[in-house]
């Protein structure tokens, strides 16, 4: 193992583990710390798919500690922090205490963060992170239900989280080249700065910041700055030059299962209702006081027929407000994922092989409620999501995890072809 990363939501680390295979390393995706002695086989690159983007701040710096250690243990010789692309987080954490833990670990003065991915529209410019055309905090992000963005200057937002200095590397040093970055990053160093924001705009920008990071031990960051880190790699002839073998998912029956209340889930949804595909809406308080139950949801899709039906909770910001008001925000998501986790294992046990699943809270649960250990990647179905299937199951399953936020508007309608 060349590689190790340590991401804080499944959608997230199916994304990150696309972008190393893409770039030519071979990549296994795996759910959860695994246990001592886990087989890794030939990768060389280990994401760690973790749910820690929202919990307690004690409990993620426990869990990425534990997915670190097992990394460094099976050779790992640099170690990813990765988490969403618009930061997602508060001013408790996670994102900076992860990552001072993380430093402490290592024991080293410097790391970088960079959460840009210019292909899904986040740029970052003189600190500011935008989402498209407009700043993170005029975003539809600033309405997020659990980690509501209201604050585009990621320098303070993670000065905000964070116990050591927080410093900027600017687009002029980026847009220069990696040279001129590496020289920004020592003269952070000297001015006492431990962690640095990086501008980047295009992938360029994030092949450059990767190549200036290559002795980074710790390099924190979207997928995107995933782009620039195999090359540093195959340029030390540490790769072997070939990638994993092919992906082949199970044929079978599907559904699809979406939990994100995200503006782009919600135009997904919109489109796949429009082009007539089946459609059954869960409301968390009915789930709540048991008047939708897990059963009935499988039994409706099971009754939908060959065409491939969505179940899904997600909803515009003041809906999703009435529910959290009555059962507290944590609540009224948990009700909503472990419906959808029930359904996905009853749907399993009667043949179901194939899920899309929108969300990453949600599709944590589902993984984790069918069992999935490890995932083989396969084809991009929009930028940072691919298909993956189980490996080391005796029944293997197909999944499509997406973030909330990814995806164009017929991303539900498209997926299934490519798996034809």
């Amino acid at each position: 193992m060349l590689l190790g990363a340590i991401a804080d939501d499944l959608t997230g680390a199916a994304d990150l583990a696309l972008t190393l295979a893409r770039e030519g390393m071979k990549t296994v995706q795996v759910v959860g710390v695994p246990e001592k002695g886990f087989d890794f086989g030939d990768a060389e690159a280990v994401v760690i798919a973790l749910k820690s983007r929202t919990i307690p701040a004690d409990a993620a710096i426990d869990l990425s500690l534990a997915a670190a250690r097992c990394l460094l243990a099976n050779g790992a010789e640099q170690l990813l922090f990765k988490y969403c692309s618009t930061f997602d987080s508060t001013d408790d954490g996670n994102i900076g205490p992860v990552t001072d833990a993380l430093l402490d670990l290592l024991g080293v003065p410097l790391t970088l963060a960079c959460p840009a991915f210019p292909a899904n529209g986040r740029t970052l410019y003189r600190g500011h992170l935008f989402v498209g055309d407009q700043l993170l905090s005029d975003s539809p992000m600033k309405d997020h239900p659990l980690t509501p963005m209201r604050d585009a200057n990621l320098v303070r937002v993670l000065q905000r989280q964070s116990r050591n200095k927080v410093g900027l590397v600017a687009y002029n040093a980026v847009d220069v080249g990696s040279n001129a970055v590496a020289e920004a990053f020592e003269r952070a160093a000297d001015a006492g700065e431990r962690i640095v924001i990086v501008d980047a705009v295009t992938d360029e920008h994030l092949r450059a910041i990767g190549r200036a990071a290559a002795g980074f031990r710790l390099i924190t960051g979207g997928s995107g700055i995933a782009l620039g880190l195999p090359e540093n790699f195959r340029r030390a002839g540490k790769l072997s030059g070939s990638v994993t073998e092919g992906f082949s998912p199970p044929q079978g029956p599907a559904v699809m299962l979406a939990g994100s209340c995200s503006a782009a889930t919600r135009r997904q949804i919109a489109a796949a209702t429009a082009a007539g595909v089946p459609v059954l809406k869960v409301d968390p308080l009915d789930i709540a006081e048991g008047r939708t139950k897990a059963d009935d949801v499988a039994a409706w899709v099971r009754a939908s027929g060959t065409t491939v039906p969505l179940v899904y909770s997600s909803d515009d910001p003041a809906e999703v407000k009435k529910a959290q008001d009555v059962l507290g925000r944590d609540r009224a998501g948990e009700v909503v994922e472990h419906l959808l986790a029930s359904v996905a294992v009853n749907l399993k046990r009667g043949g179901y092989n194939r899920f899309l699943v929108a969300g990453g809270e949600t599709s944590g649960a589902v993984v984790n409620a069918l069992g999935v250990q490890a995932m083989r990647i396969g084809p991009e179905i929009d930028p940072g999501v691919p298909w993956t299937h189980s490996i080391g199951d005796e029944r293997p399953v197909a999944l499509a995890l997406k973030s909330g936020n990814f995806g164009a508007d017929d991303f539900f309608l498209k997926a299934w072809g490519m798996l034809a």
